[in-house]
């Protein structure tokens, strides 16, 4: 049976008002003591640091407009981030995209330098969103948008700051793309972010070669057709046991959604952001207000986050920090969940594990609160420093501070 907090219940409810019990609380590298709730009351556009922060945290600068303007008059919108997580000088460069509406570009902060660059730019890229490292070197790179596409950008094996080639990914599906996530087999697990979209895994023919292979999307079992179709009322019940459907891989070059659709598989609100830990696929669907959790071995689905469950439903007008519009996920060092909203306040969590064993989190703890009321964070990332974790502050009001921040345990 899972977890039940009532808003009601509150302020009875451990020191922030939310979490479960503190023996639940985050343990290892980047342990912390939740922060009292978001930022209400400290709404700021002239801000030194973006964050509310536990004690024993620090901010930094990455990267931002006052240091590469990579779109002058307006916002750079920095989105998700990742570091060469293999080979020469692991972890010395972050990797990041600019989600603007043409002209794209892919950006490196050498993170020993501190200086950034573009590193690829094409007129007809549009709203690159996410980026992930490949086990085989590359980088992954998806445009959020009709009829997106998704891009391996080949690095130089001597410099990792230089581009050899880039190739469309056509076989991953024309989808409205965000996050992806590759697993340690070669799987290749995208999104369409829309509600309605569903849930995909390409299969490649050869591990490390996406240039062949079969895309298939997530479809429950105990679910009608008709009932599979998305519906704000119901989308609670989309949970339980699901099968890998093929799609017409001919019609995925071209629509991805209607190949899904017309193999009746299971709609979602919103799914935004995909994050592999170990055997669990964890999606964001944030029309839902809600993470839930595939394990990809027993074929089952569960709500792992689900906001009036294991964490409130968000209340602004009354003061009450719940989870309102999960967008990005990250794994910790610790193997547990982050999640960051899209919303007003925009709010970075942990989600801790699922010990008992029920589909869904034990606790819930809120780590950061972005004081920038109407911008968004995006690109959580934990690199291969366990005490640091990297985020995109996106939109803000403050002039020139679209960019990248680091937290890092002191």
């Amino acid at each position: 049976m899972r977890k039940k907090i009532a808003v009601s219940a509150l302020a009875t409810v451990a020191i922030i008002g939310f979490t479960a019990p503190a023996a639940f609380a985050a343990s290892g590298p980047i342990d912390f003591t939740p922060i009292a709730g978001s930022a209400y009351g400290q709404a700021s556009s002239d801000w030194t640091e973006p964050y509310v922060v536990p004690e024993g945290y620090s901010q930094s600068l990455v990267s931002d407009e006052t240091g590469l303007d990579v779109y002058p008059g307006v916002d750079d919108l920095h989105d998700m981030n990742t570091q060469n997580e293999t080979g020469p000088q692991a972890g010395r460069y972050l990797f990041n995209t600019y989600e603007v509406s043409a002209n794209g570009a892919v950006g490196v902060t050498d993170l020993k330098t501190g200086k950034s660059k573009v590193i690829a730019q094409r007129a007809d890229w549009n709203r690159l969103d996410g980026i992930v490292w490949t086990p085989w070197g590359s980088l992954l790179v998806t445009e959020e948008t009709e009829g997106g596409r998704v891009f391996e950008v080949f690095l130089n094996e001597k410099d990792p700051t230089t581009v050899d080639r880039i190739e469309e990914r056509g076989e991953l599906g024309a989808l409205r793309h965000e996050g992806i996530g590759v697993a340690s087999d070669g799987s290749v697990f995208v999104i369409d972010e829309l509600n309605g979209g569903s849930i995909y895994k390409f299969v490649p023919t050869t591990r490390g070669d996406l240039s062949q292979g079969r895309l298939y999307a997530l479809k429950l079992t105990g679910l009608t057709d008709a009932a599979q179709k998305w519906n704000s009322a119901t989308f609670a019940d989309k949970v339980g046991a699901f099968e890998w459907v093929a799609l017409d891989q001919n019609l995925v070059r071209t629509d991805g959604d209607a190949a899904s659709n017309a193999a009746n598989a299971t709609e979602f609100g919103r799914p935004e952001d995909v994050q592999v830990i170990g055997q669990t696929l964890y999606v964001a669907n944030t029309s839902e207000d809600r993470v839930v959790a595939i394990d990809l071995k027993k074929l089952t689905v569960s709500s792992f986050v689900q906001a009036g469950d294991n964490v409130p439903v968000e209340n602004k007008a009354a003061g009450v920090t719940g989870l309102n519009s999960p967008d990005n996920l990250a794994a910790g060092p610790d193997g547990a969940l982050w999640i960051v909203e899209d919303n007003d306040f925009s709010d970075v969590y942990r989600a801790g594990k699922d010990l008992d064993k029920d589909g869904s989190a034990d606790s819930v703890e809120l780590f950061a609160s972005l004081k920038d009321e109407h911008a968004e964070t995006t690109g959580i990332y934990f690199g291969k420093n366990p005490k640091e974790l990297f985020v995109s502050v996106q939109h803000p009001d403050k002039e020139l501070a679209d960019g990248i921040w680091k937290i890092t345990r002191d």
